[in-house]
């Protein structure tokens, strides 16, 4: 993909405009206030621009961390954040030190997916109060919190806040589904402000007075008597980090062609921006899928747009903060309302509760954790959970693996390989488990294939597919079709069509005719395929069926 400066300057300004909201949103939410969020979204959005490992990262104030930040503040007040983020910073570059960067991709789908949705339930529910237009209750549960906010509210009700809110939520989400391309935040909340100005709304509480500039770099901050108890919340802020970058800079691969990122250097990148962002009063930063996203969308082709994005918010910190002061508390959480329903992919997690039982429980006990107790927590234990699950699944399938070594073509086919290869053909056999620990090792290398017009996956010796690996497995196909290789497939089992059919990977080879019940015929619809016939038949796949010796759903 060719650099187009024009198109990445636009791209910066766009995700500029979508991010002022959230940076305010998410400052605000996490206690230090709305110019915490700005300085993070400035500073942080620079360096990690600068240093990170991806092209078209960008990055600020998340939602999930403003959830770990919370309780950190209660507990330690704000020159603790700040000292967390510092020591957080250090932290994620010894881990991009010691190249821990490629071990994040075995995290499982189900993980992944829980984990978003316990953050939007978290994020929704924290901005209760500010909806509602009554003071934080004290407290570090944010179940508690809100409880002890309702109750406040029905006490004595502030209808304008509440209507600002839902208001600010209802026009961004219904804008969205009209006109996708216009930032629908930024103009929800200047059409709040401008009501609350007009109408003289007192009980629209506003952001209140914002520096006109980022405050002189600082190290005044830290108290050395607290470093001992920071280290075990800076662990955890240092963790969500890294997980929520990569896993951003991952999506933003995905989205393009010919992207893809340094998981290393990104968390270099990342670390040092955690390094600067507390220096200027900013909050830990981590990369931001929602921003990242729009990014991409928008055209952008280097790190030129989201070092844009990073200037442009600086431009409004130094021009525009009476203007921004004026913005109403609940606008502000009418966004971050809005932001926390588009958040939950309703297609993921049908998806994901469809593929296995397992993938289903990991899903639920994943999320319940992340609103219950803590982010990096919920992670650890849905990973122990699917990495248990998945290795039942494996033990159960060791048997019926053995039989269908048996049943597989006898004899060395070696001599017929090399003929394929010739023809601009390669067949690759997957033998064993295809679940989260083993997809990306084998899958991720399979789309580098070169000089190859035709892959031809021969599944039949596939003991146990997973939601992780059924989603790889689409994702290759995808990026090799993008590449112009056709991808078709022989010998998928009854076992593995429940989860290859939730996540799409097999309508994506179904739309083509590329599914076949042998290799034979796989071969010979490839062949067909190059000839430039694009008249393809299938011969009918084994159909769904339940027995005794079906992988764990």
């Amino acid at each position: 993909m060719g650099r187009d400066p024009r198109r990445d300057l636009l791209a910066g300004l766009t995700v500029a405009i979508v991010a002022l909201p959230l940076a305010l949103g998410f400052g605000v939410s996490s206690g230090l206030g709305a110019e915490a969020g700005l300085a993070t979204a400035v500073v942080a959005g620079a360096v990690a621009a600068l240093f990170g490992g991806s092209n078209l990262q960008v990055s600020g104030p998340t939602g999930a961390m403003t959830v770990v930040l919370v309780p950190i503040v209660a507990r330690y007040g704000p020159s603790g954040v700040l000292t967390v983020g510092l020591i957080a910073g250090v932290i994620v570059i010894g881990l991009a030190v010691a190249r821990a960067g490629r071990y994040m991709a075995y995290i499982p789908a189900s993980v992944v997916e829980g984990f978003t949705l316990g953050i939007a339930l978290v994020i929704g529910l924290q901005q209760i109060p500010h909806a509602l237009g009554v003071p934080k209750p004290e407290g570090e549960r944010v179940l508690e919190v809100t409880w002890r906010a309702v109750g406040e509210f029905v006490q004595a009700p502030n209808w304008t806040a509440l209507g600002l809110a839902l208001g600010v939520a209802a026009l961004m989400l219904g804008g969205a589904r009209w006109r996708p391309a216009i930032p629908f935040s930024i103009v929800a909340v200047i059409a709040a402000t401008v009501v609350a100005q007009l109408f003289h709304l007192d009980a629209a509480t506003p952001i209140g007075e914002l520096p006109a500039g980022l405050p002189v770099p600082s190290l005044g901050f830290v108290d050395l008597s607290q470093l001992g108890s920071l280290i075990a919340p800076a662990m955890a802020v240092a963790a969500l980090a890294a997980l929520e970058s990569l896993l951003s800079a991952q999506v933003a691969d995905g989205m393009t062609v010919g992207q893809k990122h340094d998981p290393d250097r990104e968390l270099f990148g990342q670390g040092l921006a955690n390094l600067a962002a507390p220096l200027f009063g900013g909050v830990p930063a981590t990369g931001a899928i929602a921003r990242t996203a729009v990014n991409v969308r928008t055209g952008a082709t280097s790190r030129l747009a989201a070092l844009t994005h990073a200037a442009v918010l600086a431009a409004i910190v130094f021009a525009a903060s009476p203007l921004v002061s004026k913005i109403p508390l609940a606008a502000l959480a009418g966004v971050l309302l809005a932001t926390a329903v588009r958040m939950v992919e309703v297609g993921s997690l049908r998806a994901m509760a469809k593929a296995t039982r397992s993938d289903a429980l990991v899903l639920v006990l994943t999320a319940v954790t992340t609103l219950a107790l803590d982010l990096v927590y919920a992670v650890i234990i849905g990973f122990v959970v699917a990495g248990a699950l998945a290795l039942r699944a494996v033990a159960r399938q060791a048997r019926l693996a053995e039989v269908d070594l048996k049943a597989d073509l006898p004899g060395d086919h070696s001599a017929e390989e090399h003929a394929l290869l010739a023809e601009h053909i390669v067949a690759y056999r997957i033998d064993g488990p295809l679940f989260f620990a083993a997809a990306h090792r084998f899958l991720l290398e399979l789309s580098e294939v070169a000089d190859v017009r035709v892959v031809i996956l021969r599944m039949s010796r596939v003991t146990t597919v997973d939601a992780t690996g059924a989603l790889v497995l689409k994702d290759v196909v995808e990026k090799l079709n993008r590449r112009g290789i056709a991808v078709m497939t022989s010998g998928i089992r009854p076992g593995q069509r429940q989860a290859l059919d939730s996540v799409g990977a097999l309508d994506l080879l179904r739309l083509h005719g590329r599914e076949f019940a042998t290799t034979p015929e796989a071969i010979a619809g490839a062949r067909a395929h190059l000839q430039g016939t694009g008249v393809l038949t299938a011969a009918p796949a084994q159909q769904p069926r339940t027995t005794a010796e079906e992988p764990v759903r």
